[in-house]
């Protein structure tokens, strides 16, 4: 509801009505924003995964605030005592407690918890009480034991695995001692391990969900900024980016290798690596549009891989993009099919310029010159391709996580045509 016809709605109800309305977290959160009902599944943990400002501290704080005066799903239990478990102290004090966000700030006066800082404890009217921790003192929480334990930004725990193994020693009261998890997240062993967990449920927000809380200017330049880095897809879209050490691309280094403006070049080519069949478990048809640079360095400028597509109609879709374009040539990998694809764009447009290669080498030797290009800083992306830089990212010398990487390898036809086979058309081009 816009903010207009709130104020109006608000302006037209009985006060008292109007304030209990206000303090009711369950009208204003986002269903991300609201603990699983524990009807649908008896759960231990709730990790609440999130972009920056994606308002995963209000979440926190009022789930604790439900938690401590027996609110929401948790009507007339009132659950005591509650771990508050920060960074260090000193984020645990000044946002989970004392906060814009935090635990404060999200009760009507009548409701607000004592907060003694020198005890580092927080008591109820009804007599819950909730006390702050450090993750970078696990030992702390030996000996104590909790009902319930809000866990702030977990993946920047130093010594996270150490401070969670002693928090889950302390939830041993009541009948089923829970943890909620709010973090922008990162890959690492303690998150992937908990989400593995039959017993943990997960909630996900972005940074643009929360949008209508946040300030215009930040998110403008945090969009412009970020938007379209691996940087912003971890802290905006709140994406777990995982990457295998022994894969030949990182996501780091094609994010430095990305750019936003299309350049002059000399050369332009669609590449192809096809699917000859389109039943529902077949390959993916590879299409990757790139050019070469008058800098004589190599640009991806689009992905238009399809999956599930008859052969016929993705041949189609190269034409046009051939025409749209104004390509040079097509690259078209024949190890399937062989002459017929060739025969079957010509059927579409005899004057279609198609050179077919054929794969004698594995995808792995093909691979490995073009990934050197890539370190030397002469490949560049232009734009962000999600599932082909996955794609990448997952490609290993040994054996990949991925069955068939058909975006990489037309990517791969692509490159050796403009930067390996040395046949360089001078012309120089613009891109419109």
């Amino acid at each position: 509801m816009p903010s207009e016809k709130i104020n109006e709605v608000f302006g037209q109800i009985n006060p008292d009505l109007a304030e209990e309305l206000q303090w009711n977290w369950e009208i204003w959160a986002r269903d991300d924003q609201l603990p699983p009902a524990s009807i649908d599944k008896i759960w231990r943990s709730w990790v609440f995964l999130g972009g920056r400002g994606a308002g995963k501290t209000r979440a926190g704080a009022e789930w604790v605030r439900q938690l401590a005066l027996g609110k929401g799903i948790y009507e007339g239990k009132p659950c005591s005592p509650i771990a508050l478990v920060g960074e260090t102290l000193h984020d645990a004090r000044a946002v989970m407690v004392e906060g814009q966000s935090g635990i404060l700030n999200c009760h009507p006066p009548c409701e607000r918890p004592v907060w003694e800082p020198s005890l580092r404890k927080l008591t109820w009217p009804n007599g819950s009480i909730a006390q702050i921790f450090s993750a970078d003192d696990p030992n702390s929480l030996r000996g104590p034991q909790f009902a319930a334990a809000w866990c702030d930004e977990l993946c920047k725990w130093h010594d996270g695995g150490q401070a969670w193994n002693m928090l889950q020693f302390g939830l041993r009261l009541g009948q089923n001692p829970q943890a909620l998890v709010t973090t922008t997240p990162l890959s690492i062993p303690l998150l992937e391990n908990l989400l593995a967990d039959p017993a943990t449920v997960t909630t996900h927000a972005t940074t643009y969900d929360n949008q209508d809380n946040l300030a215009a200017g930040f998110l403008s330049y945090v969009l412009e900024t970020y938007g379209n880095t691996r940087l912003g897809r971890q802290e905006l879209k709140g994406e777990i980016l995982k990457e295998d050490k022994n894969a030949l691309w990182s996501l780091k280094q094609i994010d430095l290798l990305r750019v936003h403006k299309q350049p002059d070049f000399s050369r332009l080519i669609i590449s192809v690596d096809p699917a000859v069949t389109s039943k529902k478990h077949s390959d993916k048809t590879g299409i990757i549009v790139a050019a070469l640079g008058i800098d004589q360095c190599a640009y991806i400028l689009a992905d238009e891989t399809v999956e599930q597509c008859h052969p016929t109609q993705w041949a189609e879709k190269l034409v046009h993009l051939y025409e749209y374009w104004k390509a040079d040539c097509i690259i078209c990998e024949t190890n399937q099919g062989g002459d017929l694809i060739k025969s079957l764009l010509h059927q579409i447009n005899p004057d279609l310029a198609v050179k077919n290669r054929h794969a004698s080498q594995s995808k792995r030797l093909r691979a490995e010159p073009v990934a050197a290009l890539y370190e030397q800083g002469k490949i560049f992306h232009c734009g962000v391709f999600e599932a082909l830089e996955t794609e990448m990212s997952s490609f290993t010398l040994g054996r990949n996580s991925i069955k068939s990487p058909d975006r990489l390898d037309a990517l791969v036809w692509a490159v050796h045509e403009l930067k390996l086979a040395h046949n360089c058309n001078p012309r120089v081009r613009k891109l419109n």
